[in-house]
This record gives structure tokens, C-alpha cells and sequence, in this order.
């Protein structure tokens, strides 16, 4: 299928900015797959479309402060972004980085955004062919990265200078992604307690988002893109309330699109399944597992694990925009580019209802 098919354009006025306020004011479009019908909502009406039984499963990444400024020797300024630890003792780091010059064996002084941050030496010790470059700091960074590092947002917000936490989850606990898992931007402790009395249970796995997850496809066809793997964990006792969910007739409700990839990983490559047959199902929906996620799904993925998705508005020809198609595409089996047409032709009316896109910007809740 041709990456071009999942090109839309988006005028700038319809990126989100800043976010809502309260967190779970912010709209929520609500997509029946089978019909594409569409429901216009706000966020905390979620409930309303949710049953007694069903399990919400959201990631609890939290952004690292991966944004670091440094300078040269010679004064010039460069900026380092982390990507994630080489090492046990995670002092070398796969890096991108911005500036002049910066050549294997540059060595570099890092400063931190306040007078009294430490002040740590760097090298570049590696130059990939994909633009990373590997950076061995002179001491551990990790216990050092909330006092030299600030959290990054994504380039397309260029106007917010609120609070950072603000680009974290209400239930973020371990630090390790660069980017948020956004769709559980929406949910805050009121709305969760709310859902909970309700019936519909809540429990969190682990992804730690990379940069890949959110750049464009740059092949010409989406089944030649390679995409990069990502640690996550889904542990015993979460595997087992989802296998008890589904025993017991409840749904499966994704938190975003990390979360989907974490549970359909869970269901497939960890039990040592392939994927893309369609064949394979496991008796168990899902096992636990610790690991590295190679997974990507396109349209022609037959999902296994997850029942319904809480998603935002993605970027073009990006993997996400690829999968929320295929998860579309499942209730038509028959046209593998009905998930598509309907998704591309929901962001229309969405753009026509003036909804907010990325990061920042409304959810949808897909049924």
C-alpha cells in the first residue's frame, strides 16, 4: 500500500497549541467502525460509552527531561536529545544532536537550565548512518537528568510555556520515554475515580516512547518501512485481569496507541506467534512479558488483544495514522483500505468541527 494514501493536510491553526483546562475538557469524537458514524462529546463523557466489566489499559511512561544544552570548546552552542541508555550504568547515550562541527571526538561541556545545575562533560564517541550519534557523559546521567535536563515537547508546539507536568500523565511513574503517550493526557484523577465506581477497571503497562513512533513513513510503500523497537513490560497480574476481562464478556479499552502495540505484542510475538497470521490464536489473550517491541501494524493486522481505542489525531503518513486505520479496517475485512477512507475521512469532519490536533489537541474514542 502506498504511503502516500495516508497524506492529509492540516492547516497550522488546528495544532493544538496549549492543552485543555481542566484535562478532561477537552473534546472527544466518538467513531463507530462498523457505520463511521460520528458522535461529538467531551472528554469526560467517556463514560457514557463504556460498560460495567470493561477494563481500561493505559501506558504509565513517564517523559524523561531528554533535552540537554551543551556547548563546545570553541563556544558554539548544541543542543543533545536523548534517545535512550547504551550501557547498565547509562553514561553512554544514542543521542540526536544540533549544532556545528560535531564530529567523533568532539567533547562538550553540558549545562543545565538553572546556575546551581552540575556541570558534566561529553563526547561524542559514534556517528550512525540515520543521524544519531552515541554520547559518553563523564559520569551516570540518570540520577542527574531532572537537575541538567528539561522535558521536550514535540517541535510542532512552539507557543506553550505552561507547566511541564502538563505533558505528563496523571499516572506516569517510570521515567524512559522522549515523547508522551498522549491520548492519556486527557484522564485525570476525578475522571478515573469516576469511571472506577462505575464498574470499569483500570491497570497500566509500560512502553517507553521513542521519536520513530511519531515520525513519518519516508518509503514509498508502508510494508518496506522498518520500525524501531521500544522496550515495554506487561506484567503477570495485569495479563491476568485482561485474560479474566475477556473470560468474563468485558472489553479491552486502549489507552493510545503504545498501549495498543504493548497489548497486541502480548498476544502475538511474546508467546512466540507471528503477527500477520491470522491463523495464530493463542488460547490466552495475553501473556506477560519484559522486553524489546518490534511490532508494527498496518492495514491487514487482525488485532487480537484490544476491543476499543482511546486515540488523538495523528500526523500524516506517520505509523500511527497506519495503525489506527488497521484497527478501523477490522470491523471490514473484506476491503483492507476501508480503514483508511473512514479514518482520513473522519479528520475531515473533525477539521470542520474545529477539533485540535496532536499532542496537545482532542481524543477520539474508536467502538
Amino acid at each position: 500500500m502506498e504511503t502516500a494514501l495516508f497524506d492529509y493536510h492540516l492547516p497550522p491553526e488546528f495544532i493544538a497549541q496549549t492543552p485543555a483546562e481542566p484535562r478532561d475538557s477537552a473534546r472527544l469524537l466518538v467513531l463507530d467502525r462498523r457505520t463511521g458514524d460520528i458522535t461529538h462529546r467531551i472528554f469526560r463523557d467517556i463514560g457514557d460509552y463504556l460498560q460495567a466489566g470493561d477494563l481500561l489499559i493505559a501506558n504509565d511512561s513517564r517523559v524523561l527531561p531528554a533535552r540537554l544544552q551543551a556547548h563546545k570548546a570553541t563556544g558554539g552552542q548544541v543542543e543533545i536529545f536523548l534517545l535512550h541508555s547504551l550501557d547498565p550504568a547509562e553514561q553512554t547515550w544514542a543521542c540526536l544532536v544540533r549544532g556545528r562541527g560535531l564530529r567523533v571526538g568532539t567533547t562538550l561541556t553540558v549545562t543545565g537550565p538553572t546556575a546551581d545545575a552540575p556541570v558534566l562533560a561529553a563526547e561524542i564517541i559514534a556517528e550512525l548512518p540515520d543521524g544519531t550519534r552515541h554520547v559518553r557523559f563523564d559520569q551516570p546521567l540518570r540520577p542527574l537528568l531532572a537537575q541538567v535536563g528539561s522535558v521536550p515537547l514535540p517541535p510542532y508546539i512552539t507557543a506553550y510555556t505552561g507547566d511541564a507536568e502538563r505533558y505528563q500523565t496523571v499516572y506516569s511513574r517510570d521515567e524512559g520515554s522522549v515523547a508522551a503517550p498522549t491520548a492519556g493526557l486527557h484522564f485525570t484523577p476525578e475522571l478515573l475515580i469516576h469511571l472506577r465506581r462505575r464498574g470499569v477497571g483500570f491497570d497500566t503497562v509500560t512502553l517507553h516512547v521513542g521519536l520513530d513512533t511519531f515520525q513519518p513513513v519516508s518509503t514509498a510503500q508502508i510494508e518496506d518501512h522498518v520500525i524501531h523497537t521500544e522496550f515495554a513490560m506487561l506484567s503477570p497480574d495485569v495479563a491476568r485481569r485482561i485474560n479474566d476481562t475477556t473470560l468474563a464478556g468485558g472489553r479491552i479499552v486502549a489507552i493510545g496507541t503504545t498501549s495498543v502495540r504493548t497489548l497486541e505484542w502480548a498476544a502475538t510475538g511474546a508467546q512466540g506467534l507471528d503477527p500477520y497470521d491470522v491463523q495464530a490464536c493463542p488460547w490466552q489473550r495475553t501473556a506477560a512479558f519484559s522486553g524489546p517491541v518490534p511490532l508494527y501494524i498496518r492495514p491487514g493486522y487482525r488485532f487480537r488483544a484490544v476491543d476499543a481505542l482511546v486515540t488523538n489525531f495523528h500526523l500524516p503518513r506517520s505509523s500511527l495514522l497506519m495503525l489506527v486505520s488497521a484497527f478501523i479496517g477490522q470491523a471490514h475485512p473484506d476491503d483492507i483500505d476501508a480503514g483508511r477512507r473512514i479514518l482520513l475521512d473522519t479528520y475531515a469532519a473533525a477539521m470542520q468541527a474545529g477539533y485540535r490536533f496532536y499532542s496537545f489537541g482532542d481524543a477520539m474514542l474508536i467502538l
